[in-house]
C-alpha cells in the first residue's frame, strides 16, 4: 500500500510510484496537494482488479458520495496543467527562499523537502516546547507554523514545520519578520528557553 498524495510536488527528481515495483500495489492519492484542493477531501485509490470489489465493500461504509460540484471541479483540474505547474513553480521559488534563509537565521537543522510543500526545522536550541514556540511566534510576528508535536509526539517538541504553499511575497515577508524576531528569542541571557 502506497500513499502517493504528494505526487506531482517533486523538486529534484520525479516521485516514483509503487506500481512500477509491484502490480499488486494499492495506491492512495488525492486532489488535495498537487491539484490544490485540500478542503475538498476528494481522492482516489488504485487497486488490483481482484481487490476492487472488496475495497468497494469496505470503503462504502466510510464515506458518502462527494458533492457533485467537487467531482466536476476535480475533473476540470485535470485540464489545467499550466495553472497546476504554475503552483509548483511558486512552491519551488518559496522552497529555495526558505532553504537559503533558514540556516542564516539559525535554523540550519532542517529536512529539505524533495516533495510536498513543507520544511521541518529544528528549534531545539531555542525550545523543547514547539507548541508554546509556535504560539509565541504567531503572537509576536503573525507567522503561523505547525508545532512538531503534531507530527512526532516523542521528539516533536524540538521541531516546527513551515509551509511554503503561499504566495512568494508572503514568504519574503515571513523571512523578514523572522529575521527581526528570532534574535530576540535566543538573545535573552539567563532566561529559560521557551
Amino acid at each position: 500500500m502506497s500513499d502517493e498524495i504528494y505526487h506531482g510536488l517533486s523538486y529534484d527528481q520525479p516521485a516514483d510510484t509503487m506500481l512500477r515495483h509491484s502490480a499488486d500495489a494499492i495506491i492512495l492519492n488525492s486532489f488535495s496537494k498537487y491539484f490544490s484542493m485540500a478542503g475538498w477531501r476528494l481522492g482516489w485509490m488504485v487497486a488490483p482488479a481482484d481487490l476492487v470489489e472488496e475495497a468497494r465493500k469496505r470503503m462504502g461504509n466510510l464515506f458518502l458520495t462527494p458533492p457533485s460540484l467537487s467531482q466536476h471541479a476535480a475533473l476540470a483540474a485535470f485540464d489545467a496543467p499550466e495553472e497546476l505547474e504554475g503552483h509548483l513553480d511558486t512552491y519551488r521559488r518559496n522552497r529555495a527562499l526558505l532553504l537559503a534563509a533558514l540556516p542564516e537565521l539559525g535554523l540550519g537543522e532542517i529536512a529539505p523537502p524533495d516533495g510536498a510543500f513543507y520544511i521541518y526545522a529544528s528549534v531545539a536550541h531555542l525550545t523543547d516546547d514547539s507548541i508554546a514556540f509556535c504560539k509565541q511566534m504567531l503572537s509576536d510576528t503573525g507567522i503561523a507554523t505547525a508545532p512538531g508535536m503534531d507530527f512526532d509526539p516523542i521528539r516533536g517538541g524540538r521541531f516546527i514545520r513551515f509551509s511554503f504553499a503561499v504566495a512568494t511575497p508572503l514568504v519574503v515577508e515571513a523571512i523578514a519578520r523572522l529575521r527581526a524576531w528570532l534574535p530576540t528569542v535566543s538573545a535573552q541571557p539567563g532566561q529559560p528557553r521557551l
